[in-house]
């Protein structure tokens, strides 16, 4: 699994106007669409975990609780190098 850090430097390099192949229509539909489903499910896990998160506030179980908060990171993160995943994958098909 790669650290924050290399991955930041992919899209940095990924961001370099002189190394990206231009889109077509359909394909900056297609990344767009892949960032809205990831969006939804991102949104349904959160809303999910953040009603767990306040039930184990209102129980005052402090353990729980951090544990929701570190699955909710975890998720978020998980889901988001997804959609990157299959952005790529888009990507390379296409060129």
């Amino acid at each position: 699994m790669k650290s924050a850090y290399e991955l930041a430097m992919e899209r940095l390099q990924d961001d370099d106007p002189q190394d990206r192949p231009t889109l077509t229509e359909e394909q900056k539909q297609a990344l767009a669409e892949i960032d809205r489903k990831y969006a939804a499910k991102i949104a349904e896990r959160e809303v999910f975990l953040q009603s767990k998160l306040a039930a184990y506030k209102r129980l005052q179980d402090i353990e729980s609780a951090t544990q929701i908060k570190e699955q909710l990171i975890n998720e978020r993160k998980r889901l988001e190098e997804e959609r990157d995943r299959a952005k790529d994958k888009l990507r390379a098909e296409q060129a």
